[in-house]
């Protein structure tokens, strides 16, 4: 059996800074869409806290990011959007 998403939360434009990063409420999982162009998207240990990682979305692609809860988020430009999501079959 499939699958399915299911949304936990509102879609927002991911910050653009570490000190706006997101946490998604605490969310495990975050749905990133890259609209249009290509985006970096680094995870740190809470705002304004240590660098965690980092990857390069290619325009138009979608990813689903697994963290740790207290991890924040943010894009490298303002064509990123998440939603905290989770999954149920």
């Amino acid at each position: 059996m499939a699958n399915i998403t299911q949304a936990l939360g509102a879609e927002i434009v991911l910050p653009t800074t570490t000190g706006t990063a997101n946490s998604f409420c605490e969310a495990r999982i975050v749905r990133l869409v890259a609209i249009g162009v290509s985006a970096t998207i680094s995870v740190v240990s809470s705002q304004s806290g240590t660098g965690i990682g980092s990857f390069t979305m290619t325009a138009n692609t979608t990813e689903y990011l697994q963290k740790e809860y207290t991890q924040c988020v943010f894009a490298s430009n303002a064509n990123v959007r998440g939603t905290k999501v989770g999954f149920t079959n």
